[in-house]
């Protein structure tokens, strides 16, 4: 609410909170016409997000983390930026800060020094570039995006899975014309005690990977999104070594199924059987 980009549109959603959020949202609310709150049951991190979207009316989506905070200028760069570059797409950059007790995680969201500022590159060049760094993120609160772009698109957060940023945001950039990268850092990213980026990886962490797997095969991308693929499985599967062994057998059947084991290769399949967690 602070942005120096006044004319926006702020949408809450509610997502069945058992504290006081809709309390504080509507006492804001009181002051700010801008607001927006949506109430609805918990149905998960992409339903909330789809309600918003479903709502907004502005040229540029950004969706925020309830946690995290964003610097005062970001939405007015962004959207000079991307209004006078005509971009589908705005990237940036963010830092990470820890509640006491959180796990540490390996994602480095700082991006854009891989990027050239004031180039304008299709989706697909940057997420090239991002791979062949090693730094591709998909969260969805380090870009803006045009809302006629993503309306266009069709594309939506997927249901019932965890790690829909990595679908939503890599379906968007193979299809993006045109995006545009601001080296500055804009967001502060809150990593919480429990939260999805800090906890073990499980067997619905790899489940859900492979549903994303699933469903860009279907988007048909070309060579990007089978190097994507490639990028992606041999990461998760060699991660998949902390998964109990009883529940392997159903996960790697399913790989095997889907065609995957010439994007995983050889050595996250052996990682994946024999390096095993102290548990098992």
């Amino acid at each position: 609410m602070g942005q120096t980009l006044r004319d926006i549109e702020i949408i809450a959603v509610n997502d069945g909170s058992t504290d006081d959020s809709e309390e504080i949202i509507r006492k804001y609310m009181a002051s700010d016409r801008r607001i927006t709150l949506i109430n609805q049951e918990n149905r998960g991190q992409a339903a909330a997000r789809n309600a918003g979207m479903a709502v907004a009316t502005g040229e540029y989506i950004y969706f925020m983390d309830a946690d995290d905070t964003i610097h005062p200028d970001a939405l007015k760069t962004c959207h000079e930026y991307a209004s006078v570059n005509n971009a589908d797409m705005c990237v940036f950059d963010a830092d990470t800060v820890y509640e006491e007790g959180a796990c540490p995680i390996s994602w480095n969201y700082r991006q854009s020094r891989f990027l050239e500022e004031g180039r304008a590159y299709t989706g697909e060049e940057l997420l090239n570039i991002m791979m062949d760094n090693g730094r591709y993120n998909s969260v969805v609160w380090l870009y803006m995006v045009r809302r006629s772009f993503l309306k266009g698109t069709g594309i939506s957060f997927y249901n019932g899975i965890i790690h829909e940023d990595e679908l939503f945001s890599t379906s968007l950039f193979l299809k993006c014309r045109s995006v545009f990268c601001i080296r500055k850092v804009f967001v502060t990213h809150r990593i919480r005690t429990g939260s999805t980026m800090g906890t073990d990886f499980t067997r619905r962490n790899l489940d859900c990977y492979m549903t994303v797997a699933d469903e860009i095969k279907k988007l048909n991308g070309g060579q990007t999104a089978e190097r994507y693929l490639g990028f992606m499985l041999p990461i998760v599967f060699y991660t998949g070594h902390l998964i109990p062994l009883k529940y392997k057998f159903g996960l790697f059947a399913r790989a095997v199924k889907s065609g995957y084991m010439g994007y995983i290769g050889l050595k996250s399949i052996l990682v994946f059987w024999l390096k095993r967690a102290w548990w098992q």
